[in-house]
């Protein structure tokens, strides 16, 4: 009998072991999701009777592509128009709307020479048949005079091509600024284009300009006045064009209303009237002053002190209010920055290393100016008109004894009414330029796939879309680096895009369609034409299972004499009713839906009813084992509930479905193969090393599956209530109770054990394990909108004797939180050199979770040195920046109890939409705050770098050369299945704690608009 019994526990435990491993297959098979090369996707649910839909969210983007080719050597790509005048006029109407013209050349610039490809129908290679400059490589090619040339520069030159014939060369001589040495040496640095003119930056920190004559389609070089005696090195320049029968910037001038508001209006050479608008030059000095000329006179117009600060608002310094006070915020300056030499001195150091001004298409649309620091600092801002009163439009400051320009001429020219606000970009992008870089990472385009806006190029590639004069920022991840970028818009790729990746790969793509990208994260919705509840993933057969309930309206008199039947001894007066009106019933069902792989429209595949007045509850993906079979099978379990009243006794139903496929993958088969009713409702299903854990009523049953039954092998009579949710990590459970907290319950054959609980009364509506290394924490969140952290000390004191759950952090989310997710993270930069692959650091999984009021979020661990200083910061910050609705965090985001007795938590929480305000102070400041919690700005802004780096699952796949990505990163699609209701913004929300019991939670709400 000892033999058989130890027989039977080595059975058991070898079968729980397979289970084990299974679920862990599970596990690696549901990270990699439906095999997209490391998209990961959130699927939500979302909206409410028939507006409820599933909601496809991606943290970034990834191009369909159409064709690649290996590349090696690419040093930059530009598209070209050729519009020949002389073919007939009616082939030349089909190409009137410049929206629907081809490109006719591809430039490739390699690292020795020069590609050129003809791209009206396919590539082809044209190299030896035109006269472009192949010898060597080129800076940037563009068009002007209306499209009918085409400039090509390099290093030393320019030609001007008419098509494929070359009409003009150009060879470059810097302008002598310091030296005449450096005049012999000095070559194009970087290259601004604006029909008629062409800018070039020599490397000498000189300016040189290529002026057009449309009649003649030709160009000659100057070098401005203004520039000629300056002595000044200038670091970053551009060219904006201000477009359009109404150009934007006239309306900021002192004398806007006597403009007629229309462009100077040039009549070419085909006789076709072009209107030019304004066009004017931007420029970044290394002392960090801005100035914007007007071209061709280069007036100043407008001009900034230390644009490098990256203040909320710039104004022109010319105006007497802003010189007033301007000069006391740098006596301030200069008495702050004083002390800590060191680092200052670094910063200040810190010049633009680009430029890019641009006015998109659109009705009341306003310039956008993007200025990148060599410390890798995005700058943007947002012009807009700023009307003063009167009095202080009539007084003009003086101009420093610098400037040469009169005062009267000053008042005329100047752009008085101009103003820039900062705006918020996404620290992703963030990348540290090295020294002597002449990389041009901002590429503007004005239609792909409908879009406009900027791709930013480097080792962390951007959309920079613009949608309703916002911008929407969104990282492309799917192939690493990219170091070149422009549109192509042929026959074969409609409004589409080529990069080349830093591995040497040429891709032309296009946007997908299907995607909403005027969000915060791009968004593809599923209409269901009903409410979505929960959703649950199969990774295997790529399907998924969602519960979905319809409104339907039924006669009166059935649904009171199913009432009646239900209510036993209920008496009905048939004289006061009336049967021809009908009543709404919610009819739910499990859909078995599948994506499609084009992104259209997904197809439901199955339809599981329930029957009259059931409710589905939960749905899950289980692994079984079975144990008359000894394997395992993954099957789809439904809890559910009878809604009759309160005065009939709760009961529900467990029911278990397999999915399979036909031979030939065209159908999907469901079939039940159980169903058994209980006494209570069945609000959560988990499988536990190959058995079916449920909570029925007021306890937990554990079963096991004999491949027919489902039979009781353990109990436990917790949740004292009513369970809300179920959470395995091993052999450990979580169970939420809707009004008793939580309780942390163990599984050790043949038992379930309650190990300990809060004894504190919470109502809770989600639960979920953080795991950081071998450390253990429980999450939950309240009705009361708080989270809260709590861990299992059995040896400490205030736990008695382990009975009890400790506190280890809290904090008031101001959204009720329905739904955990655990992702993994990836490992930052100093753990990838200081730990080896499978320690317990990279052992790290955030908690992403969803919430009624549609908001999107995730909890993640930190380092306890990283904690403290980001605490430090965030004590600084309460009194450095002004808080939304004057909600101050430190009363904001304390604990909710609504009255009842509690006990404040650990103070080891930070909050990120604070430390967000960090980067979008003035740098004197940041310099400030650094010095005075004993750090470095630099240290700062790697902290948020890494954090933000971390929790972007989108950024599954490892590459070599990126500082941030590792092997020990997901490697494949994975699809995450939330509950989330009435889906109308995102947010960022990263709760972080180390081993030790320190946490910070990042938040950033922003809306998603879906």
């Amino acid at each position: 009998m000892k033999e058989e019994k130890r027989r039977e526990g080595k059975s058991r435990r070898g079968a729980a072991t397979r289970a084990m491993k299974e679920e862990k297959r599970r596990e690696e098979k549901r990270s990699q999701g439906e095999k997209r090369d490391g998209l990961l996707m959130k699927v939500c649910c979302s909206g409410h009777g028939k507006n409820g839909s599933l909601c496809v969210l991606q943290q970034s983007i990834r191009p369909e592509t159409i064709t690649q080719e290996a590349l090696p050597g690419c040093k930059g790509i530009w598209t070209v128009y050729h519009k020949n005048t002389r073919i007939h006029l009616s082939e030349s109407s089909r190409m009137a709307d410049e929206e629907d013209e081809y490109h006719a050349y591809l430039i490739i610039s390699l690292e020795a020479r020069t590609m050129v490809l003809q791209t009206a129908n396919n590539l082809e290679e044209v190299t030896e048949n035109v006269d472009y400059y192949v010898q060597g490589t080129t800076l940037a090619a563009g068009n002007l005079f209306g499209r009918r040339r085409v400039i090509q520069v390099f290093a030393h030159g320019a030609r001007i091509l008419d098509g494929a014939f070359m009409t003009q060369e150009l060879s470059f001589k810097a302008s002598n600024v310091e030296s005449g040495s450096s005049s012999d040496t000095s070559i194009v640095a970087s290259v601004s284009i604006a029909d008629p003119y062409v800018l070039l930056r020599m490397t000498n920190g000189s300016l040189q300009l290529l002026v057009g004559d449309p009649s003649s389609c030709s160009v000659s070089l100057t070098v401005p006045s203004v520039f000629e005696s300056s002595k000044k090195s200038i670091s970053a320049c551009t060219l904006y064009h201000d477009k359009g029968p109404e150009p934007w910037l006239r309306k900021t001038s002192t004398d806007a209303w006597l403009s007629s508001g229309m462009g100077e209006a040039i009549d070419g050479a085909d006789g076709v009237t072009q209107d030019q608008g304004d066009v004017y030059c931007v420029v970044c000095y290394e002392n960090g002053t801005l100035e914007i000329f007007d071209v061709p006179n280069f007036t100043c117009v407008f001009s900034v002190d230390k644009f490098i600060s990256g203040r909320t608002y710039l104004v022109d310094t010319f105006m007497q209010d802003s010189v007033n006070g301007l000069h006391a915020h740098s006596k301030n300056t200069e008495e702050v920055i004083r002390p800590g030499q060191k680092e200052n001195s670094k910063d200040v150091k810190i010049n633009v290393v680009e430029l890019m001004m641009h006015r998109w298409i659109g009705k009341h649309s306003r310039p956008f100016l993007f200025g990148i620091l060599a410390d890798g600092t995005i700058l943007s801002y947002h012009a807009y008109v700023f009307e003063g009163s009167e009095n202080s439009s009539k007084v003009e400051g003086s101009v420093s004894s610098q400037n040469s320009i009169s005062l009267s001429s000053t008042n005329a020219s100047r752009l008085r009414n101009l103003r820039f606000v900062r705006v918020p970009v996404d620290n992703y992008a963030r990348e540290e330029m090295p020294s002597g870089t002449q990389l041009q990472r901002m590429n503007v385009y004005k239609n792909i796939g409908g879009s406009q806006g900027i791709f930013l190029t480097g080792s962390r590639p951007s959309w920079f879309m613009v949608f309703r004069e916002r911008l929407r920022i969104h990282p492309q991840l799917c192939d690493g680096p990219i170091v070149a970028f422009t549109v192509l818009h042929n026959v074969n790729c409609n409004h589409g895009l080529i990069y080349v990746t830093a591995l040497g790969t040429l891709k032309i793509c296009q946007l997908p369609s299907f995607l909403s990208y005027d969000n915060y994260w791009p968004v593809q919705k599923i209409p269901l034409k009903g409410t979505p509840h929960q959703v649950a993933y199969f990774a295997e057969k790529n399907v998924y299972s969602v519960i979905v309930s319809v409104p339907v309206l039924k006669p009166l008199n059935q649904v009171l004499s199913t009432i009646a039947d239900q209510e036993v001894g209920q008496q009905f007066d048939p004289d006061n009713l009336n049967y021809e009106g009908t009543y709404p019933i919610e009819e739910f069902e499990v859909r078995i839906v599948e994506p499609e792989k084009s992104g259209g429209p997904w197809k439901t595949r199955a339809s599981i009813p329930m029957q009259s007045s059931e409710n589905a509850l939960t749905v899950r993906m289980v692994t079984l084992l079975n144990t008359t079979t000894r394997e395992n099978e993954t099957l789809l379990a439904v809890g559910t509930a009878y809604v009759q009243g309160e005065d009939v006794a709760a009961r529900g139903r467990v029911l278990l479905f397999s999915i399979d496929r036909t031979a030939d993958n065209s159908r999907t088969l469901v079939s039940e193969v159980y169903s058994k009713e209980l006494k209570g409702a069945i609000p959560a299903l988990a499988s536990l090393q190959g058995h079916l854990l449920i909570a029925s009523g007021p306890k937990i049953i554990l079963h096991k599956w004999t491949g027919s039954e489902l039979n009781g092998v353990a109990f436990c009579d917790y949740p004292p209530l009513h369970a809300v949710s179920l959470n395995i990590v091993k052999n450990f459970i979580l169970l939420g109770d809707i009004h008793k907290s939580i309780s942390f319950v163990s599984w050790k054959e043949p038992q379930l054990s309650l190990l300990a609980k809060d004894f504190s009364p919470l109502d809770c509506l989600a639960t979920e394990f953080l795991i950081d290394g071998s450390t253990l924490s429980l999450v939950v969140s309240d009705d009361q909108k708080n989270v809260q952290i709590f861990y299992y000390a059995p040896k400490v004191s205030e736990s008695w004797k382990g009975q009890k759950l400790l506190s280890r952090a809290e904090f008031h989310v101001g959204s009720r939180i329905t739904k955990f997710l655990r992702l993994q993270l990836l490992p930052t930069t100093s753990e990838r050199t200081a730990t080896t692959p499978g320690s317990d650091k990279t052992n790290r999984f955030a908690t992403v979770f969803g919430t009624l009021e549609g908001s999107l979020g995730c909890i993640a661990p930190l380092d306890e040195l990283t904690f403290r200083r980001l605490q430090s910061l965030q004590k600084k910050l309460v009194t450095a920046v002004t808080h939304v609705a004057g909600l101050n965090p430190r009363s904001f985001r304390q604990f909710r109890s609504n009255g009842k007795a509690h006990r404040p938590g650990p103070d080891n929480i930070v909050d990120c939409e604070l430390l967000s305000h960090y980067e979008m102070l003035p740098l004197e400041e940041q310099l400030e705050i650094a010095q005075q919690i004993g750090t470095t700005r630099m240290q700062i802004m790697s902290n948020l770098n890494d954090m933000i780096l971390e929790v972007i699952f989108d950024q599954l796949k490892a590459f070599s050369n990126h500082p941030r990505r590792t092997k020990t990163a997901f490697n494949s699609q994975q699809a995450v299945s939330s509950q989330i209701m009435n889906l109308r913004s995102v947010a960022v929300i990263i709760l972080v704690k180390s081993s030790v019991g320190s946490l910070l939670l990042l938040m950033d709400v922003y809306e998603l608009g879906v």
